[in-house]
């Protein structure tokens, strides 16, 4: 678990998502698209009606989001994080979460080219959860 820190860009990003969705978010990830992390619960007042605060938010930052559900559960947060993939098992070994799927097809997606997809969601889960790595079988 890594101690987060919050620049002005992403406040910034912070403040317009409250405003827009009247809820609050415990945290962004800014990359190819923005991740907003919400408090559990929170998920489909932060989505609106017909994903009308995603779209809006969308249209102002210029950017594709995604909005996640915390949960304090690793195993769920994974599962929360890789959605709309949907693994067989996510189950923790002793700080070493193994991901299991039988479709390659899936296992590509969570791994992504040259494991891109899978260091972004090694990096996510570590912000908060006390880890050592996470494997796709």
């Amino acid at each position: 678990m890594t101690r987060i820190k919050y620049n002005n860009d992403l406040i910034h990003y912070m403040t317009i998502f409250e405003h827009v969705t009247r809820t609050k978010v415990k945290d962004v990830i800014v990359g190819e698209k923005i991740l907003y992390i919400v408090s559990p619960g929170q998920i489909s007042k932060a989505i609106g009606k017909k994903g009308a605060n995603v779209k809006l938010l969308e249209l102002k930052l210029k950017k594709k989001v995604k909005f996640v559900e915390f949960n304090e559960d690793v195993a769920q947060f994974i599962q929360n994080l890789i959605y709309p993939s949907n693994p067989h098992k996510i189950t923790d070994n002793d700080g070493e979460i193994v991901i299991e799927d039988s479709d390659t097809k899936t296992k590509a997606l969570l791994i992504g080219r040259n494991s891109k997809n899978l260091a972004f969601l090694n990096s996510t889960v570590k912000r908060y959860f006390d880890i050592k790595q996470i494997k796709v079988i």
